[in-house]
């Protein structure tokens, strides 16, 4: 039976509209809260977009992607995975950025989520742009296990700088990591990047680290199953971090997004490409660069937390196993 304190609120008994919202109306519990250490997954806001590098915005996201969860319910209709009851869910809050201090940042945002892993945690987590996958990584990653991956993007975000040599941006994460030794190349796929190029070195130097890196065009000629298929084999049974970046999906179903890109997916594929990672041994994941201010309306933010409550419920699945 499962601790009905870790319960979200039913709309049957406070409707969707009322109340203070927190990620899937879950119990707010920081890390302090005396009930922290019985946490299985915590669901954590980055405001923090100090690495985009052209519109910007997500720092707004998680606040708005806590309060469009609000119509999140219980169950998955397509999986029949009911999270809440597999696992102990709560909101564990926002990590607090420093926004004068790009570097400071990282520090903070590693540190948390150093703290929340030491606990046994597994962090899902709502960005912020890009860039903050790299510190979260760091906070999750071992130094002697690195991660493997399954990127969701529009963009490789394997680029070497910007703007003369500035290492850190919402383009570069993916890079820093593998550098780091946070991930393993060879382990990593990226799928759906699409878009007008600068010069193309991010991936000529992805795919010579061994990252296997699948373009729209062979996503749509393929199929969903055949490129999830493939890309679970590339993982294999080892741990494995999901990074979805919300511009994989195509603008007019997310335009609140600061680089869209065109001739993406739709909103329900994007649904099916991460029930495909059934079966992966996921150990985190983040969904990044809702920008708000793009999407006023929230659709945006309401496809996010929907495909954050897709990603919740791999991460119940892989945790029981694990167990």
């Amino acid at each position: 039976m499962s601790d009905p304190f870790f319960q979200p609120v039913s709309g049957f008994d406070l409707p969707r509209f009322a109340g203070v919202p927190s990620f899937m109306r879950l119990p707010h519990v920081p890390r302090d809260h005396p009930r922290i250490g019985e946490v299985e997954i915590g669901l954590i806001g980055v405001p923090w977009d100090a690495g985009t590098t052209n519109r910007p915005g997500p720092r707004h996201g998680p606040r708005q992607l806590r309060d469009f969860s609000t119509m999140i319910r219980a169950i998955n209709p397509a999986t029949g995975i009911a999270p809440f009851e597999q696992a102990n869910c709560a909101d564990l809050g926002d990590v607090p950025p420093n926004p004068a201090d790009l570097q400071d940042s990282l520090r903070r945002i590693s540190e948390f989520y150093s703290d929340v892993t030491a606990r046994g945690i597994t962090p899902l987590t709502a960005g912020g742009d890009h860039l903050c996958s790299l510190p979260v990584l760091r906070g999750i990653a071992r130094p002697d296990a690195p991660l493997g991956m399954i990127h969701f993007d529009a963009h490789t975000d394997l680029f070497e700088s910007y703007f003369g040599g500035f290492q850190y941006t919402h383009g570069t994460p993916f890079r820093r990591a593998i550098e780091e030794g946070l991930l393993d190349p060879k382990r990593v796929v990226q799928i759906g990047i699409r878009g007008t190029m600068y010069d193309g070195e991010d991936i000529e130097w992805g795919e010579a680290q061994g990252v296997r890196i699948i373009r729209i065009e062979e996503f749509f000629d393929r199929g969903i199953s055949d490129v999830m298929a493939e890309a679970r084999r590339i993982v294999g049974d080892q741990p494995t971090y999901c990074s979805f970046d919300i511009d994989f999906v195509d603008p007019a179903y997310a335009p609140g997004t600061g680089t869209p890109e065109i001739g993406g997916p739709t909103s329900f594929q994007a649904q099916q490409v991460i029930r495909e990672l059934s079966g992966v041994n996921l150990v985190g994941a983040d969904l990044v660069e809702v920008s708000p201010p793009f999407d006023q309306s929230g659709g945006t933010a309401w496809l996010g937390v929907s495909l954050m409550f897709e990603l919740l419920c791999i991460l119940a699945e892989a945790r029981n196993r694990r167990n």
